[in-house]
C-alpha cells in the first residue's frame, strides 16, 4: 500500500482523531494552567529598548507592543501636536526603540465578568505593560517591517476613509467611530472588520480569476498566492484567526496536491492541532474560537446549503449563528437575534462592494469618494438594522450549558432538527435561573475615585443602583481626543447582563457630583432604568442634564422621598434637611436586609453625622458604607462610636490625588473590619436567612 494512501487512512481513523484530540486537551491544559510564566525584566527597571512589533496613535496616545527581553505592552502620551505629526510620519514596524519610564504589573478586572486586561496580556504572552514618558527611534527596519509600515504609512495619509481603510485591510478597528462601531457590534456584524477567512477567500479568488485569465500554470498561480497570502498574514500581524484562514487556503492545496482526498473538516481538524501545537493560548482567542467553530459549522453543513443565492445566504447566516451562539452569550451576555437577518443585509455588501473598493482605493486614492459612498450607506444601513433589535441577555453560562449546547446541535446535524427547541429550552433555562436564587445581595463596584452601590432582591424582586461613580474629564485640543474612550460605564453594565439583569428598578443619586452620578447620562442611554431619585437640593448642572435625558426617554423623576418599598425590604431616606453644600445634602439611606443593618453616606459630612444620630437609632450598624471617600471630613470618632459597624466599605481610587482614605479615619475605624475598593476591587455582600458572604475581586 502507496505510503500517501496509509497517511490518509491514518489521519482519518477514529483512533487517530480520539487520540490527537485527548493528547491536545492534555497539552493545553499542561501548558496554560499547569505551567505559569512571569516575567523575567526586574520590578525596578526605568529603562527598556525593544523592537516595536506593532503601534497604534489615538489622539494623544501611542500605544505600543514591543519586543524586549518579552513582549512588553507600552503607553506613551503624546505632548504636542508636532509631535504626533512626526511620530506618525517616522516610527516604523519592527525598528528599535528607547524608553524611559515605569514599568508596571497589570490589573485583574475589578468589576465581575468583565474584561479581565491582565489575562488578556497573559495569554498573550505579555507580563508586563511600561508607561513611558520619553520615547527615542532608531529610525532602521528591515525591508518587509518598511513596507508594513509603508502600507501603514499609506492608510494614515488617505482622507475621512481611513478608520475603513485601517479595518478591512489590516482589521485594526481602533480608528472606527466608537458610536458606529457600537452600532455594528448591537447588529452583530463586527466580524466584517475581523480580517480572517473571508478577506483570505476574496483575495485569494480574486488572484485565481486573474491568474486563470492570464494563463498562468497552476502550480506557478498557486506558489504566487500562497506568498501573497504569507505576505498578508504578516502585514496583519499574524493573528489566530488570519493564520486560520491562510494556513487553510494552503492545507487543502497541498491536500488536493497530494491527492489525500481528506475531507474538508479532517484538514480543519489538522489546521486546529497544527496552530495549538504552536501556541496552546490560540485557544484563549476569541478569534480564533469563532473562526474555527464558524467554519466547522460551515464545511459541516456545507451539503444543507443549497438553493438560489439567497437561500443559501440564509442558510449560512443561520449555520455561522448557530455554532457562534453560546461563544457569545459567554463572552458577552447578550446576543441580537435578528443577527442572521442583519449578516443575510449586510455581509453581500461588504464582500462583493466594500472590502473590494477598499482595496482599489488603497492603490488608487481617486476612488475615495466612491468608497466614501459605500461607507456613509453601510453605516446608515447599520443605523437602520438597530432599530429593530431584539436583544436577548443571558447570565453567565457555564460549560455544562456549551457541552449540552453542542449536543443539540449534533443531534441537529444528524437530522433531528426538532432538537433547535431543546435549544430554546436549555436557553430560557439558564435565563430563569437568577429568579430562583433566594439570596440578597448588595455590591460595592471599584469604579475608581467614586461610588457605585448595586442591591439585588431575593428572587431577582427588584434591583437597584446608588451612583455610577464618573472619571472627570478635561478639555482636549482636537488633535488630542481619543477615538477608542470606553465610558466607565460599560464594566457595569457588562457586569449586569453576566447577572441577567435586564433594567434597573431604581436609580438613585446620592448627589450631583461628578464622581457619584457623571456615568449616569450613559447609564441612561445604554441601559433600561424605570425611575430616578435624586437628593432633596435644588438641582445642580449635572443633574438637570440627567433630568433631560430622563424625560426624553420618559423615565419618572423624583426628590423628597422619605421611604421606598422594594420588595420585602424598605429604604429610608434619612437625610431631607438643606445644608448649605452638595456633599452635606448627600441622600444617606438605611436599610434592613435579613436582619443586616446597612447605612449608605454618600458624601455627608461631620455636621450631618451628628444630625442624623441625634435623630435616629443607629446602633451597632452591621455595614457602613463610609462617607467621602474616607475624606477626613467624615467618619468622625463619635459617630463611629454610635454606629459602631462590624463591616465599613470604603469606595476609593488607586492612587489618588486626594489622599482618600485619611489615616485619621482609618483609626476611628480600627474596630471595624474595613474592606477598600482600591485594595479589595469590588466588594460582594451575600445574604440570606441572617447568613452572610463576603466576595471580593482584587486588582
Amino acid at each position: 500500500m502507496p505510503s500517501l494512501q496509509r497517511l490518509k487512512i491514518l489521519l482519518q481513523s477514529k483512533k487517530f482523531i480520539g487520540i490527537t484530540l485527548i493528547l491536545a486537551i492534555a497539552y493545553i491544559i499542561l501548558m496554560t494552567k499547569i505551567v505559569t510564566y512571569s516575567s523575567k525584566i526586574e520590578d525596578n527597571t526605568t529603562s527598556i529598548v525593544g523592537n516595536i512589533i506593532s503601534y497604534t496613535i489615538d489622539g494623544n496616545k501611542l500605544s505600543m507592543l514591543i519586543k524586549a527581553e518579552e513582549k512588553v505592552q507600552v503607553t506613551y502620551y503624546i505632548s504636542t501636536e508636532e509631535e504626533k505629526v512626526f511620530l506618525q510620519e517616522n516610527i516604523l514596524i519592527g525598528e528599535k526603540v528607547y524608553l524611559t519610564g515605569t514599568l508596571n504589573i497589570p490589573y485583574n478586572n475589578t468589576i465581575p465578568n468583565t474584561f479581565n486586561y491582565k489575562e488578556y496580556l497573559y495569554n498573550n504572552k505579555i507580563y508586563r505593560t511600561f508607561s513611558a514618558s520619553k520615547i527615542t527611534l532608531s529610525h532602521k527596519t528591515s525591508f518587509f517591517n518598511y513596507l508594513k509600515s509603508a502600507v501603514m504609512r499609506k492608510i494614515e495619509a488617505s482622507g475621512s476613509s481611513k478608520a475603513y481603510l485601517y479595518a478591512l485591510i489590516l482589521g485594526e478597528v481602533d480608528y472606527i467611530d466608537k458610536d458606529v462601531y457600537r452600532e455594528y457590534q448591537k447588529n452583530g456584524t463586527t466580524h466584517l472588520f475581523a480580517v480572517s477567512g473571508m478577506h483570505i477567500s476574496a483575495l485569494a479568488l480574486f488572484l485565481t480569476t486573474i491568474f486563470k485569465k492570464m494563463h498562468i500554470k497552476e502550480t506557478i498561480c498557486n506558489l504566487i498566492i500562497i506568498l501573497f497570502l504569507l505576505f498578508y498574514m504578516f502585514l496583519i500581524g499574524f493573528t489566530p484567526s488570519v493564520l486560520r484562514g491562510g494556513l487553510l487556503f494552503i492545507f487543502l492545496l497541498i491536500n488536493r496536491k497530494l491527492k489525500l482526498n481528506l475531507k474538508t473538516t479532517y484538514v480543519l481538524y489538522l489546521l486546529f492541532l497544527f496552530l495549538i501545537l504552536i501556541n496552546p493560548f490560540y485557544i484563549y482567542n476569541l478569534g480564533f474560537i469563532y473562526s474555527f467553530l464558524t467554519s466547522f459549522g460551515l464545511i459541516l453543513f456545507s451539503s444543507k446549503i443549497t438553493g438560489n443565492y439567497f437561500m443559501k445566504l440564509i442558510k449560512i447566516s443561520a449555520i455561522a449563528f448557530l455554532f457562534s451562539f453560546p461563544i457569545t452569550i459567554y463572552n458577552f451576555y447578550e446576543i441580537n437575534l435578528l443577527t442572521i437577518l442583519n449578516n443575510i443585509i449586510i455581509v453581500p455588501f461588504v464582500t462583493t462592494i466594500l472590502f473590494p473598493l477598499t482595496l482599489l482605493t488603497f492603490i488608487i486614492p481617486l476612488l475615495e469618494p466612491l468608497l466614501n459612498i459605500g461607507i456613509i450607506l453601510l453605516e446608515h444601513t447599520s443605523h437602520f438594522l438597530n432599530y429593530f433589535e431584539i436583544n436577548l441577555i443571558v447570565p453567565k453560562i457555564n460549560f455544562i450549558f456549551i457541552i449540552l449546547y453542542y449536543l443539540g446541535v449534533y443531534l441537529i446535524y444528524k437530522g433531528h432538527f426538532k432538537s433547535i427547541i431543546l435549544l430554546i429550552i436549555l436557553t430560557i433555562s439558564y435565563k430563569l435561573i437568577p429568579y430562583l436564587d433566594s439570596n440578597s445581595y448588595i455590591y460595592f463596584l471599584d469604579v475608581g475615585q467614586g461610588d457605585s452601590t448595586l442591591i439585588i432582591g431575593s428572587n431577582r424582586s427588584y434591583v437597584t443602583m446608588i451612583d455610577t461613580g464618573g472619571k472627570i474629564t478635561y478639555d482636549q485640543e482636537e488633535w488630542e481626543k481619543k477615538n477608542k474612550e470606553y465610558d466607565n460605564i460599560d464594566n457595569t453594565i457588562t457586569f449586569l447582563k453576566s447577572m441577567g439583569i435586564t433594567k434597573i428598578d431604581v436609580f438613585i443619586a446620592s448627589h450631583g457630583d461628578y464622581d457619584h452620578i457623571g456615568e449616569a447620562m450613559n447609564l441612561l442611554n445604554k441601559f433600561k432604568v424605570e425611575k430616578i431619585i435624586l437628593n432633596n437640593n435644588s438641582l445642580n448642572d449635572l443633574e438637570i442634564e440627567l433630568t433631560k435625558i430622563a424625560k426624553e426617554k420618559k423615565i419618572r423623576t423624583y426628590q423628597n422621598f422619605k421611604e421606598l418599598n422594594l420588595g420585602t425590604n424598605t429604604l429610608y431616606f434619612l437625610n431631607y434637611k438643606l445644608y448649605d453644600n452638595e456633599n452635606d445634602n448627600s441622600n444617606i439611606i438605611y436599610l434592613n436586609i435579613n436582619d443586616l443593618k446597612i447605612l449608605l453616606m454618600g458624601d455627608a459630612g461631620i455636621e450631618v453625622e451628628k444630625d442624623i444620630i441625634k435623630k435616629y437609632n443607629l446602633n451597632n450598624i452591621s455595614l457602613l458604607k463610609v462617607g467621602h471617600h474616607g475624606s477626613k471630613t467624615s467618619t468622625s470618632k463619635e459617630f463611629i462610636e454610635v454606629v459602631n459597624p462590624k463591616f465599613s466599605i470604603i469606595s476609593v481610587g488607586r492612587n489618588n490625588s486626594y489622599g482618600h482614605p485619611h489615616s485619621e479615619v482609618i483609626q476611628n475605624l480600627k474596630k471595624s473590619n474595613v474592606y477598600r475598593t482600591d485594595q479589595m476591587g469590588s466588594i460582594m455582600f451575600k445574604m440570606k436567612n441572617k447568613k452572610l458572604t463576603i466576595e471580593t475581586y482584587k486588582p
